[in-house]
């Protein structure tokens, strides 16, 4: 697998990558139990599609994401993390890299392959992709028939794909994905989402019969570490 795409950073900066900056914090270990949870969540099939949303925005859910990505990248899988968050995306910031072209370039550009507009990280199995130019119609493009093809051009390449969406409340996005991927896994912010918002969330992906995998309870105040996640079904 060849992608010439390198990200262009330092091979020591690793921004918001938790895991592979302090890999025996808290955090890190939370970040390995999530991943455990999700290997055990379905016994007699693979995971290997995710999607990563919350009720509301400022969740913390893009951190999520990545930190999830880089940990099962330590199993020496090849991961993606895609930022399909088509209307406020964050990836190409946390990477620092360019976002001209990303999943909206494969979505209408047929011409354009994964390997053109993938970036491999400094972090070893760990690949992105940015959202490219934000489009006017991210639900209609996300529920195309052509979502499915790019989805499976990239499970040729990746062992595990992780998509990090928008909130659940704010527009249909997630519920759109849910429904084209192996699970869920829902972020919410202790003392920010109220009981009402996540269960109204969790009505919303239940409706479109989505495999909800558990929780991420992010921003506790628990130890030194300051934040960790936790995970549960």
């Amino acid at each position: 697998m060849l992608f010439k795409r390198k990200k262009e950073m330092n091979n020591t900066e690793r921004p918001g990558l938790v895991v592979v900056n302090k890999p025996s914090s808290v955090v890190s270990e939370q970040f390995r139990t999530i991943r455990t949870n999700i290997q055990f969540s379905m016994i007699d099939e693979t995971i290997k599609t995710v999607v990563v949303t919350s009720a509301g925005p400022s969740s913390g859910k893009s951190t999520i994401a990545a930190n999830l990505a880089a940990t099962f990248a330590s199993e020496d899988k090849r991961v993606l993390l895609v930022d399909a968050d088509l209307r406020k995306p964050t990836v190409h910031k946390t990477f620092k890299v360019r976002n001209t072209d990303g999943l909206t370039t494969l979505l209408t550009d047929k011409l354009t392959h994964v390997e053109d507009v993938v970036y491999r990280t400094h972090t070893d199995g760990l690949y992105i992709l940015t959202s490219g130019a934000i489009p006017p119609n991210p639900a209609e493009l996300l529920s195309s028939k052509r979502m499915e093809e790019v989805k499976q051009q990239m499970l040729d390449y990746f062992d595990m794909i992780i998509f990090d969406m928008p909130p659940v409340l704010a527009v249909t996005d997630a519920q759109v994905m849910s429904t084209k991927t192996d699970g869920v896994l829902f972020v919410i912010p202790q003392g920010q989402a109220s009981k009402e918002e996540v269960h109204k969330a969790k009505d919303l992906l239940e409706k479109v019969k989505a495999n909800v995998l558990g929780a991420v309870l992010n921003r506790v105040d628990k130890s030194d570490d300051s934040y960790y996640y936790y995970y549960g079904e």
